[in-house]
């Protein structure tokens, strides 16, 4: 079943997948694509919104996309710099602003007439972000909404159901967003919010079946959320086809090998431990740099992952977990090379000699849309409520080189800090949370002795999909406690810090 959908094309902005998400949250499927990367459009497609951007219309090199196949033909929803560039590019003025206007507003002046504005009243707080004001309109366009300081906060062409919003709609802080988001998708653009968790697994199961048939798929597990989605869709499209390997590569957490193998039989599916601990220390031996361990990591797992798919007989796919923010990271929205944060080990394909097609069930789905998948799928809410947990593993959680008693330590340590999440009911209330191990050594006092010994840093984020995340304001004396366990308990460790840094500008993980 083809559902309908929603088209953002994305001007850069931090906020673009924010409107994806709160498009999403009124089951409406959306995708975002570059600007200058219009997909063809067909009947399914109902409207399309224009995002914010960092640019300005005034600069040089903005983004100048091509909307004559758009403009006047279905409903459009300008954000912000859409709306400067709308405004712009049809005659009017903009200018920057004497003040650069970013915060909390209130409508001053709303058209109750206007059905985007249904049910909004005078006063609605609303969220600005821009540096440049519209200074007037074309010829044409119609002012619905004011600020006290912003003249034009909201506009609608006429004979058009072109309507612009010079705040941000889809900000928690704009107090009627989600009221004027549904009032253009469902009553301006008539969209049927028909896009819910169960009519995701049917339609992706009954495609899954058509495009694979009888065929096998090897899927590699790694004990998180999106992989083990993936891997029952799957089974619930194919059944015993698919071919589960999970890995040990020894930078797993404690015993976490024995016990996610365990609950993967438990599921019913067909899954095979691989104890390869000393193959991935060994390619690991003397590497320090963070972007070459992770790469050291990816090809050692593509070896021992190549060995174990080999030994099943005429496997035609891999299954990968690739999620919507993977997807979009690895686009750029210029144009041109996007600056690379980090590597993603599920996007940018396998080497030549595998020879696999390659399917990803779950590429079109943000991290809660994959948790509320698993759930509708009867998959243990233990299991789904699990924090991510990189790739690459303790590997990147260890700066500097990797040895083995390294890992033992920063093993016995996390799992000192997530045992306490748990127990003291914080787990739950926390995105992710790790810990890290210094390359420092510190002095400390230990009954009469003085210790020369290692540091570790404990992380914890919130956060509702990792593109942006705060840190955890965790209480004072669990800190306290959990340090004072740490120290105790795990030999080799004097010191303990708490990283209280957000992303961005620093990222979750610290390589």
């Amino acid at each position: 079943m083809t559902h309908e959908k929603i088209i953002i094309l994305d001007f850069g902005s931090q906020y673009t997948q924010l409107i994806a998400r709160r498009v999403r949250e009124l089951n409406i499927y959306c995708e975002i694509h570059p600007f200058n990367k219009i997909p063809s459009l067909n009947e399914d497609v109902k409207s399309v919104i224009l995002s914010g951007s960092p640019f300005s219309v005034r600069d040089e090199n903005c983004p100048l996309p091509n909307l004559e196949d758009i403009k006047g033909k279905i409903p459009i929803l300008a954000v912000c710099y859409g709306a400067q560039f709308l405004a712009k590019i049809n005659g009017g003025e903009v200018l920057p602003s004497k003040i650069r206007e970013y915060g909390r507003a209130n409508l001053s002046y709303v058209d109750d007439t206007s059905p985007l504005f249904y049910g909004v009243s005078k006063n609605s707080q609303v969220w600005m972000s821009h540096g440049d004001t519209i200074s007037y309109l074309p010829e044409g366009f119609d002012i619905i909404a004011s600020t006290k300081d912003v003249k034009v906060a909201a506009y609608k062409i006429q004979d058009e159901t072109t309507y612009a919003l010079q705040f941000h709609p889809e900000v928690y802080h704009s107090t009627d967003g989600k009221q004027i988001l549904q009032n253009f998708l469902v009553d301006i653009a008539g969209c049927e919010q028909d896009w819910t968790s169960s009519s995701f697994v049917k339609d992706t199961v009954e495609e899954l079946k058509k495009k694979i048939g009888t065929e096998k798929v090897v899927l590699g597990l790694s004990g998180g959320v999106d992989s083990t989605v993936a891997a029952v869709l799957l089974h619930k499209a194919i059944g015993e086809n698919l071919y589960c390997i999970f890995v040990d590569n020894g930078l797993l957490r404690k015993n976490e090998f024995d016990s996610v193998l365990k609950q993967y039989h438990g599921m019913g599916l067909n899954v095979k431990g691989v104890d390869s601990k000393n193959r991935f220390y060994k390619a690991l031996s003397g590497i320090s740099d963070p972007e070459e361990k992770r790469k050291a990591i990816g090809n050692k797992f593509i070896d021992v992952f190549d060995d174990e798919a080999n030994q099943i007989k005429d496997v035609v796919w891999l299954a990968q977990g690739t999620i919507y923010p993977d997807v979009i990271e690895s686009v750029s929205t210029n144009g041109g090379p996007s600056a690379t944060i980090k590597s993603h080990h599920n996007v940018g394909g396998l080497p030549d000699f595998m020879k696999l097609k390659i399917v990803e069930p779950l590429k079109t789905l943000f991290k809660d849309e994959v948790r509320r998948i698993g759930k509708s799928m009867g998959i243990d809410s233990e299991l789904l409520a699990r924090h991510p947990f990189p790739g690459p593993g303790l590997a990147i959680r260890i700066l500097g080189d990797i040895t083995v008693e390294k890992v033992r330590i920063l093993q016995e340590v996390d799992h000192i800090f997530i045992t306490s999440l748990k127990k003291n009911g914080l787990y739950n209330s926390v995105w992710q949370a790790g810990a890290i191990f210094l390359p420092v050594q510190s002095v400390g006092v230990m009954g009469d002795e003085r210790t020369y010994e290692n540091a570790v840093a404990l992380r914890a984020v919130e956060s509702t999909d990792g593109m942006t995340a705060d840190w955890v304001h965790l209480p004072y004396e669990f800190l306290s406690n959990v340090s004072n366990e740490i120290i105790n308990k795990v030999k080799g460790i004097n010191r303990v810090v708490y990283d209280i840094s957000s992303k961005p500008p620093a990222t979750i993980e610290w390589e």
